[in-house]
């Protein structure tokens, strides 16, 4: 129940291009690349992955860090 509440609100924020922790604009944050994936690295750590055609975000995948 408590993920159903939570996840729409993640959704809107990373379409805002938003950190789902600490709403923190991801621009301001530390970009990178790891195994040709456009990395952003939020201030607070969490980490992103950046889809280079569409400029979309989402939350990264522990094999992918």
């Amino acid at each position: 129940m408590f993920k159903n509440l939570i996840s729409p609100i993640q959704q809107w924020l990373l379409s805002q291009h938003r950190c789902v922790g600490c709403g923190e604009d991801l621009n301001k944050g530390k970009k990178s690349e790891n195994k040709g994936l456009n990395l952003i690295t939020c201030r607070c750590g969490r980490i992103f992955v950046q889809n280079p055609q569409t400029g979309l975000c989402r939350r990264a995948l522990f094999n992918e860090i």
